[in-house]
């Protein structure tokens, strides 16, 4: 692997273990040419997705993208990186075993909502906002109204 920082070919694995949930294998990587170590992540990866946008738009499954908006939905939260990773995994798993190569975007958005429906009703509301698109407190009030009529 070539080094991020330096650019030179021959780097070193330090050390290599799997992650908790055994899904990838973290490697601690270093380079002997400037000395800056990095950790990589190795996945299985089953087959190539392409996620259909609501415009007809056709993009790669990016599943950086998918962490990054539930990193969003959870800051300040009490919710770690691996509880983090594990919604992703098992989302990018669900969608790999689906059979289909082709993934509407709702259907990615409604797994992220009942993982964090299950994990916590305040990431749930935030990721719920964007993705339902609220545009003024009523929305938000009609949402919670809701959710507050399913577990009363």
């Amino acid at each position: 692997m070539r080094c991020p920082f330096c650019g030179h070919a021959d780097t070193q694995v330090k050390d290599s273990r799997p992650t908790e949930d055994s899904a990838a294998i973290r490697r601690r990587r270093a380079c002997p040419a400037c000395g800056s170590r990095w950790t990589t992540f190795e996945r299985v990866h089953l087959r190539e997705l392409t996620v259909l946008k609501k415009n007809g738009q056709r993009v790669l499954f990016d599943r950086d993208k998918l962490a990054r908006s539930i990193h969003i939905a959870v800051r300040k939260r009490p919710i770690d990186d691996e509880q983090v990773e594990r919604i992703v995994n098992g989302i990018q798993r669900r969608l790999e075993s689906s059979g289909e190569s082709d993934i509407p975007t709702p259907m990615i958005g409604e797994m992220v909502m009942d993982a964090l429906a299950s994990l916590d009703q305040v990431a749930y509301v935030r990721f719920a906002s964007v993705y339902r698109n609220f545009r003024e407190a009523k929305d938000f009030e009609d949402f919670i109204g809701k959710l507050s009529g399913e577990n009363g």
